[in-house]
């Protein structure tokens, strides 16, 4: 991951109590809109045209809340990490979390170089094991080949860096898995891959006497594996009065259950893409690959795992790596046409891909964290609930403020749901009402105990009520 050396400082307390327009302008300062990055944030983040060109079929455009994780800081740099969710309390609970590492210990993180894995299928064979070794025979001309399909890349140091052959056994009969493996530097890599096997296959085809049929990249990138590490004093979780080694144990115990049993594996790791995905949502990039290269790793040994690990080492201290596949980039795709995705990774100032998948391996430790905090000290539904509330405020017809005031008195009631909210913004509204009409018919009463005397027409007027 590149070292920067700059001023910027994610630690921006209050932010969250700031109008939208305020957020802006510390984000300006911090990452440097211009005029027309500012606008396309708060007036037009993606238009029907744009999204014309990316899709089929358009006919509009569905937005999605982008906010920022403050506080974040990844080997000595600061980052305010972009997220593109619809979940409540993902965003505050990373931010605060970042916060707590950030004064109790440290956050580091790494990548491999960006190899990504391009599968060509060879069927019908007569002896798949002959086919194999005349493939393996022909690395090197292969490899030229694929390299030609792509000079460009070839000349930013990129380019075909091995070839690999698995037989397989199935229930179809025997079949040749060729990997390819292409460097493809700072791009997700998917187009410059399957161009390179569409190339290559007819030149194994040939060799091997059998039929090529799929030609395409492995979403299960595990050449290109991305890893973070976590340490943090336990003291950082006596919060609220709460005993941090007490916290830290009851983080341990939550991991071993997870270490233990798939069920709540599955749900250990969701909590670590909540963060991840919102991350390469707002960077352009394909979150569903993603998503399915984490799970598949997390099956690497035969049983689904958590992506995370957690340990105590001899110091006390509370100790958390995390490694997967990452296969992001900061070039091409979606990050060329739609302008949001643009703006985040400006506000992220990744330099590479490999930065950017090294950003986002930790994103998803922090994120992992404090889930785990959340679900040992106060449980989870605290933090949810709040903002849970208010969306259901909103849902029952409350704007703004009002919004807030139903949200609260639901929560501290405990009954949060549409027809309570309803009921509340009911009586609200009322009150209201009644307030207008109390306030009217006193300024009626006012009136006819001081009335006042009419103007004559031809006295003279004041200039500044003529104007």
């Amino acid at each position: 991951m590149s070292q920067h050396k700059d001023e910027r400082n994610s630690r921006m307390p209050g932010f969250y109590k700031l109008p939208i327009r305020e957020r802006l302008e510390l984000l300006d300062k911090f990452a440097g809109l211009t005029t027309e990055e500012r606008y396309v944030l708060r007036r037009e983040p993606l238009r029907a045209e744009d999204a014309d060109m990316m899709v089929e079929n358009v006919v509009g455009v569905m937005g999605m809340p982008l906010g920022l994780a403050l506080n974040f800081r990844i080997n000595d740099r600061d980052y305010a990490v972009p997220m593109v969710t619809e979940e409540s309390s993902v965003i505050a609970a990373a931010s605060h979390l970042a916060m707590l590492v950030r004064n109790h210990g440290r956050l580091t993180a790494e990548c491999d170089d960006s190899v990504m894995i391009g599968q060509i299928q060879i069927v019908d064979l007569e002896d798949a094991e002959l086919a194999r070794r005349k493939v393996l025979n022909a690395r090197d001309r292969l490899l030229q080949m694929a390299d030609e399909q792509d000079p460009v890349l070839v000349q930013h140091g990129g380019g075909a860096r091995g070839l690999e052959t698995h037989v397989l056994h199935t229930d179809e009969g025997d079949m040749l898995i060729v990997h390819l493996h292409v460097d493809v530097r700072d791009a997700m890599g998917a187009n410059a891959v399957n161009t390179m096997a569409e190339a290559i296959a007819p030149s194994i085809e040939e060799m091997t006497g059998g039929r090529t049929l799929l030609r395409i990249i492995s979403n299960l990138s595990d050449k290109r594996l991305a890893r973070a590490k976590l340490v943090i004093d336990p003291a950082a979780f006596a919060e609220h009065g709460r005993d941090g080694d007490v916290v830290a144990d009851g983080i341990m115990k939550a991991y071993a259950f997870a270490a233990a049993d798939p069920y709540r594996a599955a749900t250990h790791n969701k909590g670590i893409m909540n963060g991840i995905d919102a991350l390469v949502i707002a960077t352009g990039n394909d979150w569903r690959a993603i998503e399915a290269g984490a799970h598949a790793y997390a099956c690497r040994d035969g049983n689904y795992s958590p992506l995370s690990r957690w340990s105590r080492d001899e110091e006390g201290m509370l100790v958390g790596e995390i490694e997967l596949p990452m296969a992001l980039g900061i070039v091409g795709g979606a990050t060329r046409v739609n302008r949001t995705a643009r703006i985040a990774l400006k506000i992220l100032g990744v330099k590479s891909a490999g930065e950017l998948s090294s950003v986002a391996a930790a994103v998803g430790l922090v994120q992992n964290l404090a889930a785990m905090r959340s679900l040992v000290a106060e449980g989870i539904q605290k933090g949810h609930m709040v903002l849970h509330a208010r969306n259901i405020a909103v849902s029952a017809g409350a704007v703004g403020e009002l919004a807030s005031r139903v949200a609260n008195q639901m929560v501290r009631e405990g009954k949060i749901g549409f027809e309570r909210a309803s009921q509340i913004l009911q009586g609200v509204l009322k009150r209201a009402h009644k307030g207008v009409h109390d306030l009217r018919v006193k300024v009626e009463k006012a009136g006819e105990e001081h009335p006042v005397e009419p103007k004559d027409d031809d006295s003279p007027k004041d200039p500044d009520e003529e104007k």
